[in-house]
């Protein structure tokens, strides 16, 4: 939501850390923490798909952005955070970040005040984490903290302390929820046609390093459907006109707000035939522009951390499915529902573990 200079100052800072090769040194630590926490699921256990989502998603920015290491830090903001970003997808909640006289801080038990209390801890912790990475800074560290203290601009200058934590609590409220709900759209999907799970079982049996998974023809497809059907969000950053423009029937003023709806745009007929289906094959017939399919938004506002997000995606799917084969354990008929700021399958979406899976080369080391 920045303008002008600053904002492209930003992106030149945060853009290497989450593109690129560097993007490639995360893909073990991915796999590897997936595999922690799904490791003591057990044939006949039913899961919510998006708490075990939500708990990798978590790790995986705690590892992989913040650059921490399991022990006391570590834990403390992960009990913090969790709790904290459990609570703000409550409606009621949330709505006291937009209505100033429900801020009043009555203490600790009161909502407000119980929000800057754990606000405060948190910043503590990153506060501290940023002070000591500081002071012992190892170039040999590839997680995002570590390149972003590194990154110089233009003129040489390097981001503050303030400038550090306000980049990482943003990767983290918007890259945590939106990428536990994609998975759970797409682990919804999955299960539905048996003939798109079966295709992307046979893929995933040829490999087991995440380069490879990444690139992947039929994981890359059912993801970016997945995306297209429900995207992480309804709608792109809003615009406001500068000089008179005219867009289809439709001309428009200075000072006219227009909002690009990613989710109309992904149900146009004429673009997606039958847009209702799920049908991967469609990013395998054809590419579309970027003004047909723009999950993560478009042009300079576009989301910073899309490829990250997409990357992360599919090696989560890739190794849980590799290692567990489920059923449907759903009542009824499952629907959107609003979870802070996405939308995600309704709460009646259930999956039971089948099998483990143990017919992979390497199904010695499957944990």
């Amino acid at each position: 939501m920045q303008e002008g200079a600053k904002h492209q100052r930003q992106r030149q800072l945060l853009m290497p850390p989450l593109h690129g090769d560097r993007m490639k040194a995360y893909g073990e630590t991915i796999c590897s923490i997936t595999r922690s926490v799904i490791r003591n699921w057990q044939p006949g256990d039913v899961l919510t798909i998006r708490h075990a989502a939500s708990e990798i998603s978590l790790q995986i920015i705690l590892r992989v952005v913040f650059g921490l290491n399991p022990g006391e830090r570590y834990n403390r903001l992960y009990k913090e955070l969790m709790e904290l970003l459990e609570a703000i997808t409550s409606p009621l909640y949330s709505s006291q970040f937009f209505f100033p006289v429900l801020q009043k801080d009555l203490g600790a038990r009161s909502p407000w005040g119980a929000f800057l209390k754990r606000r405060q801890e948190i910043d503590a912790l990153i506060y501290a984490e940023i002070g000591d990475r500081r002071q012992h800074l190892d170039p040999g560290r590839e997680d995002v903290l570590t390149l972003l203290l590194q990154a110089q601009d233009e003129a040489g200058e390097f981001m503050s302390d303030e400038e550090l934590h306000d980049q990482l609590m943003t990767l983290l409220l918007l890259g945590h929820e939106t990428t536990a709900s994609a998975l759970s759209w797409a682990f919804y999907w999955i299960h539905q046609d048996a003939e798109v799970e079966d295709k992307l079982r046979f893929e995933l049996a040829r490999t087991s390093k995440p380069e490879a998974i990444a690139q992947l023809p039929w994981l890359t497809a059912v993801c970016k459907e997945s995306l297209r059907v429900y995207p992480i969000a309804l709608i792109a950053q809003p615009r406001v006109v500068c000089e008179s423009v005219t867009i289809g029937d439709y001309s428009f003023d200075p000072g006219a707000v227009l909002i690009p709806c990613i989710y109309t745009a992904h149900r146009q007929s004429k673009t997606y035939p039958e847009p209702q289906q799920f049908r991967p094959e469609r990013f395998l017939e054809r590419r579309f522009s970027p003004y047909e399919y723009l999950p993560f938004g478009g042009g300079a506002r576009s989301c910073i951390g899309a490829a990250f997000s997409l990357y992360e995606m599919k090696l989560v799917l890739a190794t849980i499915l590799q290692h567990y084969t489920f059923t449907l354990a759903t009542k009824g008929k499952i629907k959107p529902q609003r979870r802070g700021v996405t939308f995600v399958p309704s709460d009646n979406f259930f999956l039971r573990v089948k099998d483990q899976v143990v017919n992979r080369r390497d199904a010695d080391s499957l944990f």
